[in-house]
Parts: C-alpha cells; structure tokens; sequence
C-alpha cells in the first residue's frame, strides 16, 4: 500500500435515522414494562399478589379439556385467583396503553412499514387479552371459563397475526 492510502481518513458511516428512533422506542417499550410491574405490585400491595401468584402457580393441576382426551394446566379451584387475574387484566390494560404511545411515536418518526405493522398486531393482541381476563377471568372463573380464555388468547394470537398482515398490505 501506498502512503497516501493509508493516510485518507475513514469516512464515518452514520446509522439511518430510523434507527435512533428505533432505539428510543425499546428504551421506552422496555422502562415501560419493569414500571407497569412495580406498579401493579405496589398497587396490590394490600392483596399480598406476591404470595398469591406463588400459591395460583402451586395449585396447578392437569385437567381434562371439557369433551376431549387432552389434558392441560388449570387451577385446582379456578375462581380462587381472582387477585392474580386482575393483576393480569391490569398488566394487559398497561400493555395497550403501551402500545397507542408506541404507534403513535411510529407514525410520527415515521417507522419502517414492518415495525408499525408489528405494533398494530402488539396492540390488538393486548386488547384482546386484556378484554378475555375480564370477561373470562374475572367474573366467577370455572374449569369452563378458563378454557374459554386461553381459546381467546390463541384466537387473538390470529387475529393480531391478521391484522398485522393488512397493516402490511395497506402500506405496500
């Protein structure tokens, strides 16, 4: 090599604006997140939520899914949990006020079309879920209910999935 080539400074390659932003908006996805736990926690406080999620994931059993031969996890006594339900209720309601921030940051730093279409999918998961806990979970659970929403949660899986996918379409 000659020393003149050696010599040239290196050009410095500067990361796409997106990427900043994107940046920002996991910072703030992830700060969100440990908050809405410690809020939830100190709001529960009074209901000793600490103990009764260790008491909800010790009384899991296997039961029979009503009118099939497959077994899976519930509750031993599945209206005995209310406080761990409303936690979740709350935790899904945080995660969708999490995701309108979210979407509206994208929309206005303008995010590439597959993280906005993402965020969508994010936020109709959440108020989905967060809709089934309290419909399902919280009033008077059953072995019944507590089927019924985890059948909810695998049905908004797809209909998020959907969703995304015509986010996706409309911006092509």
């Amino acid at each position: 090599m000659t020393e003149s080539a050696t010599s040239q400074p290196l050009k410095k390659v500067e990361k796409p604006a997106h990427s900043q932003s994107e940046s920002i908006i996991s910072a703030i996805s992830v700060g969100f997140v440990f908050i809405l736990f410690g809020a939830i926690y100190v709001i529960a406080l009074p209901t000793n939520l600490f103990q009764k999620t260790i008491d909800f994931f010790g009384n899991l059993t296997s039961r029979q899914l009503p009118g099939t031969d497959i077994f899976l996890p519930a509750p031993t006594i599945p209206g005995a949990h209310t406080a761990v339900y409303t936690a979740a209720f709350q935790f899904c309601l945080g995660l969708v006020f999490l995701q309108v921030v979210i979407l509206l940051l994208r929309i206005v730093w303008n995010s590439p079309t597959a993280k906005t279409a993402e965020t969508v999918g994010s936020l109709v998961f959440w108020t989905g879920a967060a809709w089934l806990a309290t419909t399902f979970l919280n009033n008077h659970t059953t072995f019944d209910t507590w089927f019924v929403f985890w059948a909810g949660v695998l049905i908004m899986m797809g209909i998020s999935l959907i969703a995304r996918g015509a986010v996706l379409l409309l911006r092509k």
